[in-house]
């Protein structure tokens, strides 16, 4: 038999038809230029499969060996780049087929017995994206502890707090970066939720209505280390919910990619001056010799966009399908498969640039000081004293107004012109309106003094060691 007659043969559908599928057809609908990376999936699945159709007496024992030892060879073709990939095959599962077909003949045939590509397809997917999965979960781990390090480094560097883009307090550039990590946490524990979801296995549900085989899913499900089986064979074949949720979660965690670039974007600017990326993950400018942009911080604000839109894509294909499988479910691969690579390479780099990142106390100290940000302590030591806070801040309010017509700081105004606001206020009221002692003031469980920071540290490190 030919190659293109094992081929035509290979088309299911083919005797049906009385004309060939056109080229331009072939071209729109084949996926296998994309789907392929899945093969070691299809071939993990297949391999199950097989295991369990030989233990159900299915297919014979010479069969499964067959089939065992063909896809052994293919595995190792594919890996090699030996492997042959048409596109007239359509996607990853005929091709891998045809070629089991033409290596080991009927045996590869009966491959297929009791499965459907539908409920192939869904397998490999969810196997696919279970182990990507791990992978992420390692890499949200990297970029928390590169995050943790640069805490540790900045413990007691002090660092304008901001609200609506103004000064508010001043907090510990310690105890921002760990703002991010508790971000990054809630990712990994997302992307775990997830992957129970994920991890149900699909196969056995055949087309759409199960089959007349004598299947037994819980053993290939076991055998490929799935949580689970789908309990509704439609369901089965038609759900992409979890590549919805998979996305849903990568996006939340790109946002908080997306918001720490804007912060590292404006930290570098002159006008901020508080931070310094290493120079390997800044490019300069064609025509202003002077320029060093941050340009990975703003490509993953960008890419934020793109990844946001992929869940917007998956969400609006599934919105109008009717049960069973529909072909338009062949375009939940490429944007999920992109998402994947996306955050994969953000996270990555990410975590090999924040630790490449250099801070500037004075600069950030200095920014602290022209804001103000020590007003509210002013307004908790006049509640100490026994004022209502509403009152108290009214009294800071124009001690403001006039360090502001004077262009000091707070803690530079006289003591005579502070009690002049109002005279409960003591000359201990200096050690309160410091920075340092603003900061040291905020010894709660979740606040920025350096003694809470460094257990919050502690408490990071022992949870990822875990």
């Amino acid at each position: 038999m030919s190659t293109n007659q094992l081929d035509k043969k290979s088309e299911a559908w083919s005797a049906l038809f009385s004309e060939p599928m056109s080229d331009l057809v072939k071209r729109y609908t084949s996926s296998v230029f994309f789907d392929k990376r899945l093969w070691q999936a299809d071939i993990a699945g297949s391999l199950a499969h097989a295991d369990m159709l030989g233990a159900q007496a299915i297919i014979g024992a010479a069969d499964l060996a067959s089939i065992q030892k063909g896809l052994a060879q293919i595995s190792a073709e594919i890996e090699s780049g030996a492997f042959e990939w048409k596109l007239d095959l359509e996607d990853v599962h005929l091709n891998i087929e045809a070629r089991l077909t033409q290596l080991v003949g009927d045996a590869g045939k009966r491959l297929h017995t009791g499965r459907s590509r539908n409920d192939q397809v869904a397998t490999d997917v969810r196997l696919w994206l279970r182990g990507e999965i791990d992978l992420i979960g390692e890499l949200l781990t990297a970029l928390q502890t590169a995050l943790i390090d640069l805490a540790e480094k900045n413990v007691e560097t002090i660092l304008p707090g901001f609200t609506h883009l103004q000064v508010a307090q001043p907090v510990s550039f310690g105890h921002h970066m760990l703002a991010y990590v508790e971000m990054f946490s809630r990712d990994a524990e997302r992307m775990l939720d997830v992957r129970k979801r994920v991890n149900r296995l699909p196969l056995g549900a055949a087309a759409l209505a199960g089959t007349s085989y004598p299947l037994d899913r819980e053993r290939v499900a076991k055998t490929l280390g799935m949580e689970g089986v789908c309990q509704n064979s439609l369901d089965a074949v038609s759900d992409r919910d979890f590549a919805i949720e998979f996305t849903a979660a990568a996006s939340l965690a790109m946002v908080h990619i997306s918001r720490l670039s804007e912060e590292l974007v404006l930290w570098m600017s002159q006008s901020f001056g508080f931070i310094d990326i290493a120079d390997r993950f800044c490019t300069g400018s064609s025509i202003m010799p002077q320029k060093k942009n941050p340009d990975v911080p703003e490509l993953a604000r960008g890419k934020t966009g793109r990844v946001v839109g992929h869940l917007m894509g998956l969400i609006t294909l599934m919105k109008g399908q009717p049960l069973a499988y529909n072909k338009d479910n062949q375009e939940d691969k490429e944007p999920l498969f992109d998402t994947v690579d996306t955050l994969k390479d953000t996270l990555r780099i990410f975590a090999e640039m924040m630790g490449g990142i250099t801070t500037k106390p004075e600069a950030m100290e200095a920014a602290a000081r022209r804001g103000y940000a020590t007003a509210t302590d002013l307004a908790d030591y006049l509640v100490k004293k026994g004022l209502p806070f509403r009152d108290a801040h009214e009294v800071v309010a124009h001690a403001v107004k006039s360090a502001i017509s004077h262009q000091v700081d707070l803690s530079e105004l006289p003591l005579a012109v502070l009690q002049g606001f109002h005279p409960s206020i003591e000359k201990d009221v200096f050690d309160v309106m410091s920075l340092r002692g603003s900061l040291n003031a905020r010894n709660v469980l979740g606040g920025t003094a350096p003694v809470q920071v460094k257990a919050q540290i502690v408490r990071h490190r022992a949870r990822l060691a875990g």
